[in-house]
């Protein structure tokens, strides 16, 4: 069965879209051409306006592409881990927090890749910004005990700046320490059982 126009052009939107995704986190807001993530999808400049009013609507929805990522990939740390009574915040801290995002600049938190530049980007790019910031802390809060989920946005501060911090210390052991050294004491500070009634 042949594609229809309308699931075709669902699928070129889609892979603009992911093309732009990994363009923010690895380049920034301001590294992202238009004509760059066309060519990188596939397809020519002239079709842009046919799928995106403007270049920041085509922002908007690549930050949540990339954030629907690093949640995807925080639901399979937590699927694999499954039975053996890994808590869903030590889940959430280790995918958020893997050696793997050091050298992959293009992949992990956008918030974590982009929040310097947050403030400076046009209203709906700063708005739909400030909206995937509140969805983190609010993953972060769920993710925590009860009693401690007064200290959501102070650990999502931690899980950002960590990676920023270890990002800019590079791919190598000292980057990797600032991420084991993190993982191991935000999940012995805050993934404790909650006290028995």
């Amino acid at each position: 069965m042949k594609p229809t126009f309308n699931s075709r052009k669902r699928e070129t939107h889609e892979r603009i879209v992911d093309v732009a995704a990994h363009a923010i986190r690895s380049r920034g807001y301001a590294g992202v051409s238009v004509a760059e993530v066309m060519k990188k999808a596939g397809f020519t400049h002239g079709g842009f306006y046919a799928h995106f009013e403007s270049r920041d609507a085509l922002l908007v929805e690549a930050l949540d592409c990339a954030s629907r990522d690093i949640a995807a990939e925080a639901a399979r740390v937590t699927r694999l881990r499954a039975g053996t009574g890994a808590s869903e915040f030590r889940c959430l801290v280790e995918a958020y927090l893997a050696d793997q995002y050091l050298g992959a600049l293009e992949n992990g938190c956008p918030i974590a890749a982009l929040a310097a530049e947050m403030p400076r980007q046009s209203r709906a790019v700063r708005e739909a910004s400030i909206a995937k910031v509140h969805q983190l802390v609010a993953a972060v809060r769920s993710a925590l005990p009860e009693s401690r989920r007064a200290m959501a946005s102070v650990i999502t501060g931690a899980l950002v700046g960590t990676l920023q911090l270890a990002r800019a210390l590079g791919d190598n052991p000292k980057g990797r320490e600032v991420l084991s050294t993190a993982r191991e004491s935000l999940i012995q500070l805050f993934d404790m059982p909650e006290p028995a009634h």
